[in-house]
C-alpha cells in the first residue's frame, strides 16, 4: 500500500506494471484473510490470486457491501467503521477501517488536492452544518469527506445552521476577514446548489472571486433540473464569483481514491488508482471512448477487499498521459448511472430523507 508524493506524474509504461503488482497483493492478502472474498475466488476464478493483467483481476459488486461484512484484519483492529449514502431498502454499505488503511486514504487525499491548491493551508468555507461530523452515529460518506477535506483548510466556517440555513451574517465577517486571501470552499454538489446558491439568489450577487469550488456527489438532482456541470459551473461564476469549480468523484468503498476534475473538465486517475470501462451486460473491457460500467481500482483498501471495485455509474475513458492539463494517467468522464440503480449521492440521498 503506497501513496505517491506526486499523484500525476507516473506514465503509463511505469504506472500499469506497478499497480498490478500491488493490486495481485492485494488480491492474495484478502483471500488468506477474508472468509466471504476467498469463496467469491473460488467459485468464480477457482481460488485464483495472480492475475495477468489489470483486466483479469476480479472485481466484485459496490452493492455487494451491503449485503455482508467484508473485512481483511481482525475485529480488534478495526477503528471505524464507514456507511455509504442510499436510500435502498438492502441499507447502506459497510467499510470497515484499520488504523493503516485510513491513515493511507488521508495520505491520499492530501496528495491529490496539495496538486491542485499548494501545500499551504487556506481559509476555508464548509458548505455544509457543524454536526454533520460531530454526530454520534458511525461514519456517514458525507461526514467522512467533511472530514478529509477540512484538513486542507484553516479558520474553518461552516456555513449552514441546523436547518439548512445560510449564516450570511458570518460569511460577510468571514470574506472580510480574509479579503485578498485565496478561499476553499467545499461541500456536497446539490447542498451547494440547494441551500447556497438558490437561496443566495434573492440576495443578490455575492464576491467569492478569491475562492477555490470544490464539490462532489449527488448529481442525481441536478440531472432532473437540467443542471449540467457546465450550467453548475457558469452559475457558480455568475452568481457567487467564483472563477475556479472543481467536481471529484469517489466512493466511500474506495475512500481516499477520489478522481478530481482538472481545468480540462476531465476526472483523473492518480497514480494509486486506475479505472476501466466494462460492457454492461457481457462485463467485457471496452476501449478509450466506449461507454459502459466503471470499474475502479486501488492499491490502498487493505483491511477490506475493495481494492478492485464495480460500480453502478456508466463513464468513458477519454484518454491516458496526454490530458492538456499535463496531469498523466488516464482521465475519464462519469455519464449518470446504470438504470434502475438506486440514488446514493451523499448530498442527493439527504434531499431523499427530507
Amino acid at each position: 500500500m503506497s501513496v505517491a508524493a506526486a499523484p500525476y506524474d507516473e506514465l503509463a509504461s511505469s504506472k500499469r506494471a506497478r499497480l498490478l503488482n500491488e493490486l495481485n497483493e492485494l488480491t492474495h492478502w484478502h483471500a488468506e484473510h477474508c472468509e466471504p472474498y476467498r469463496r467469491i475466488l473460488s467459485a468464480a476464478f477457482a481460488g485464483q490470486t495472480l492475475f495477468r493483467s489489470i483486466e483479469e483481476l476480479p472485481a466484485i459488486p459496490v452493492r455487494l457491501f451491503k449485503t455482508i461484512d467484508l473485512v481483511s484484519v481482525p475485529p480488534t483492529e478495526i477503528v471505524k467503521t464507514m456507511h455509504s449514502s442510499g436510500t435502498s431498502s438492502q441499507g447502506h454499505s459497510k467499510v470497515f477501517l484499520d488504523m493503516s488503511t485510513a491513515g493511507a486514504q488521508t495520505r491520499a487525499l492530501l496528495s491529490i488536492m496539495k496538486s491542485l491548491l499548494g501545500s499551504k493551508r487556506v481559509p476555508m468555507v464548509i458548505v455544509d452544518n457543524v454536526n454533520t461530523i460531530n454526530q454520534r452515529e458511525a461514519f456517514s460518506a458525507r461526514a467522512a469527506a467533511v472530514r478529509g477535506f477540512s484538513q486542507l483548510g484553516c479558520d474553518h466556517l461552516y456555513l449552514l445552521n441546523d436547518a439548512m440555513e445560510v449564516n450570511w451574517d458570518a460569511l460577510q465577517d468571514f470574506t472580510s476577514r480574509h479579503k485578498g486571501e485565496t478561499l476553499l470552499v467545499f461541500g456536497f454538489t446539490f447542498i451547494i446548489w440547494q441551500y447556497f446558491y438558490q437561496e443566495s439568489l434573492k440576495r443578490g450577487k455575492l464576491d467569492l472571486s478569491d475562492g477555490i469550488l470544490i464539490h462532489g456527489g449527488g448529481w442525481k438532482k441536478l440531472t432532473d433540473q437540467q443542471v449540467s456541470n457546465e450550467e453548475f459551473k457558469r452559475c457558480m461564476r455568475d452568481q457567487l464569483g467564483v472563477r475556479h469549480v472543481y467536481n471529484y468523484y469517489g466512493l466511500v468503498e474506495q475512500t481516499g481514491s477520489i478522481f478530481i476534475e482538472c481545468a480540462e473538465g476531465n476526472l483523473h486517475a492518480p497514480a494509486y488508482a486506475d479505472v476501466l470501462i466494462r460492457h454492461p451486460e457481457t462485463f467485457r473491457p471496452l476501449p478509450f471512448g466506449a461507454r459502459g460500467l466503471l470499474q475502479l481500482m486501488s492499491n490502498i483498501p487493505r483491511s477490506y477487499p475493495g481494492h478492485v471495485l464495480l460500480t453502478e455509474d456508466l463513464g468513458l475513458i477519454l484518454g491516458e498521459d496526454d490530458c492538456p492539463c499535463d496531469r498523466k494517467g488516464k482521465y475519464f468522464m462519469v455519464e449518470g448511472r446504470l438504470p434502475h440503480a438506486e440514488l446514493r449521492g451523499c448530498s442527493d440521498t439527504y434531499q431523499e430523507r427530507l
